[in-house]
């Protein structure tokens, strides 16, 4: 799918249009100011394929991801931003963590959280669904609202690579955006993943297990023989804990297989490097062999058929 964003400067906004602006952008959000006149404020937006690109400036304002929104609308992201300038305060899950200008946060948005800023901010913001994330999901969320980047000294490779993409935002507006969208990703998922090593003592070992299992499954993902059987036989595990495993983080095992299949298919339909490649042959590539079948669940996961993806890039 073509990423889409506005060629133009982001237009100058007062407080009204910037509160109105910020929930379009990211999820439904409560925006106050102690200083709501005057008050200037811009978004510029970019979003390949599910990844959704911002760049925030504003003045002194806060953001809120109350109970209330989340109940309205419950869509699951995980959103990481890189503090350009200025400074502000994040509270997520009891813990608070301040930005400067090169902090990187992780926060989700099916939990309460807020964003405070005391003067002039500007912040980069990448969202994604939660449903790319192949680290286990309650893991992740103890490193929300704390200093990421600093273990094993990935910020040193995180925090110059997404401040030269905020300066080059326009890449992501053609055709490999999605390859760029992608590989940002990835690189976020190895700094969290990196995260969660240098901190052991906070990981319950069945955590650890559940990543590990996550792991397998993203390496055997071609392989027709990949069953639940398979994987606790390589996990040295029974099927009964694997299936367990995946129902505490609210998964099924076929489902996740299923739907891991179904993104490396839809990354390569969008994408124009793989036009070559009949939508059956990328189909089989990762083990979907009927036709019908095919159709039928990548429209139930994405909302489209394939040929339809594939014609939208």
């Amino acid at each position: 799918m073509r990423s889409t964003m506005t060629p133009a400067a982001p237009a100058v906004l007062d407080f009204s249009s910037f509160r109105a602006a910020v929930s379009e952008s990211f999820v439904p959000l409560r925006v106050t100011s102690g200083e709501p006149e005057p008050f200037t404020g811009s978004i510029r937006h970019v979003q390949a394929g599910d990844v959704h690109f911002s760049i925030v400036s504003a003045s002194e304002h806060a953001v809120e991801r109350t109970p209330r929104l989340i109940e309205d609308d419950d869509r699951r992201f995980y959103k990481v931003g890189l503090q350009l300038a200025g400074s502000g305060l994040l509270v997520q899950g009891g813990r608070e963590t301040t930005l400067r200008p090169g902090s990187i946060a992780v926060y989700e948005t099916d939990r309460p959280y807020s964003l405070a800023f005391d003067g002039d901010s500007e912040t980069f913001v990448v969202m994604f669904s939660s449903r790319v994330v192949d680290l286990p999901r309650r893991a992740v969320s103890e490193l929300t609202a704390t200093p990421l980047g600093e273990a094993g000294g990935l910020g040193g490779v995180v925090v110059p690579y997404l401040t030269n993409l905020a300066e080059r935002l326009e890449l992501v507006d053609g055709p490999v955006g999605e390859r760029i969208a992608r590989s940002t990703v990835d690189l976020i998922l190895t700094m969290l993943s990196n995260e969660l090593v240098a901190r052991p003592s906070e990981l319950h070992p069945r955590q650890r297990l559940f990543g590990e299992l996550l792991r397998y499954i993203d390496e055997q993902l071609q392989s027709p023989e990949l069953s639940p059987r398979s994987i606790a036989a390589a996990n040295f595990i029974s099927t009964r804990h694997l299936h367990a495993l995946f129902h505490e983080h609210e998964l099924t095992v076929s489902g996740w297989v299923r739907r891991r299949r179904l993104e490396e298919c839809r990354l390569r339909l969008a994408d124009p490097a793989f036009a070559h490649l009949s939508i059956m042959s990328i189909a089989a590539a990762w083990c979907f062999t009927d036709a019908a079948h095919f159709s039928r669940v990548f429209r139930a996961e994405f909302g489209c058929s394939p040929s339809e993806m594939r014609a939208a890039r």
